[in-house]
């Protein structure tokens, strides 16, 4: 690691920072005994996650009880999780079993875009589903109506432009730092704010962008959720029936979960640990909400639907009999 340290300094004095700087990631670098069972465990979990977001993209688009909005929306989720963990898991897997733990300007600047655009859109498309809840529950009858499918496919593709565009602002502020120092950065991948932390010029416009930008995208997407879902609680509330509010219940149930499990890292990520003494929680922090997230969201919405279970039964049942 020294050698990528000195070797960066060098380079810097020649000029042309931007151009030749790289970036060291510590990663989990200060427990070397735990660097094999670490990559296992992340290995597995990144695996998972990816086997299961395919397989629900495949169950909705195979099974026509499932064309529905609802599982339109969610079969982008899926492969926003998908996008997401494919970005930042291949890189943390590397660190951990390769000695050199460096990466280009470029490599990193195009991780920060990916990543930042997949996050902004899964929260996003996260509040287009609090709205589809709402109208399933609240107006059940005029609901297909309501939720034409040009609609959703408008609400999809502005979540993903938003997204893009949100990212772009923000890797346009990273572009215009210069950066010089050792470059290493004590994370395992390219966040906003470590990256700035590698920079040696005035970031507080950078830094005053990218908290505009996170505040605006969270405080707008919450105020769409829970918009949302104070009108379907008050609308519950006047079932009479207890089938009825059951009902009403299990349908917002799931997506309920996955939100709290989205937005609740993070908040925990930006508003909770900020000090030094908490960044290895942030690294475990990161590695849930870009691994282990997308891992427990098609098993949140799958676990209690009967049509993506028999799907599912039917397509491990054709593996079977194509391998006997």
């Amino acid at each position: 690691m020294n050698s990528q340290i000195s070797s960066n300094k060098s380079r810097l004095q020649e000029g042309n920072q931007s151009a030749v700087f790289t970036f060291v990631f510590l990663g989990f670098s200060e427990y070397p005994k735990l660097q094999v069972p670490l990559f296992l465990v992340f290995l597995t979990i990144y695996t998972i996650s990816v086997l299961e977001n395919l397989d629900m993209i495949l169950i909705i688009r195979i099974n026509p009880k499932l064309h529905t909005p609802m599982y339109f929306f969610l079969s982008h989720l899926s492969f926003v999780d998908f996008c997401y963990t494919t970005t930042i898991a291949p890189k943390l897997l590397d660190l951990l079993i390769v000695e050199d733990r460096s990466m280009s300007f470029k490599g990193c600047i195009a991780q920060f875009f990916f990543g930042c655009t997949c996050v902004i859109t899964q929260t996003f498309i996260l509040a287009v589903m609090a709205y589809d809840r709402f109208v399933a529950v609240c107006n059940p009858l005029l609901y297909t109506v309501a939720m034409l499918r040009r609609l959703c496919a408008l609400l999809v593709a502005g979540s993903y432009i938003w997204g893009g565009f949100c990212s772009s602002t923000l890797t346009y502020f990273l572009l215009a730092l210069s950066y010089c120092g050792s470059g290493i950065i004590n994370h395992f991948c390219c966040e906003y704010s470590a990256i700035i932390s590698a920079s040696c010029s005035d970031s507080s416009i950078s830094q005053l962008a990218c908290l505009v930008i996170c505040m605006f995208n969270e405080v707008c997407s919450l105020m769409i959720i829970l918009t949302s879902y104070v009108v379907i609680v008050i609308a519950v509330i006047k079932i009479p029936s207890k089938g009825g509010l059951r009902k009403a219940f299990s349908t917002c149930g799931s997506h309920l979960a996955a939100i709290c499990f989205c937005h609740g890292v993070i908040l925990l990520l930006y508003c909770v640990l900020k000090s030094k003494s908490s960044l290895l929680l942030v690294k475990f922090a990161t590695v849930f909400y870009s691994m282990v997230i997308p891992m427990l969201n098609p098993l949140i919405y799958s676990l209690r639907n009967k049509d993506v279970k028999e799907t599912l039964r039917k397509l491990v049942h054709l593996k079977v009999l194509s391998h006997s």
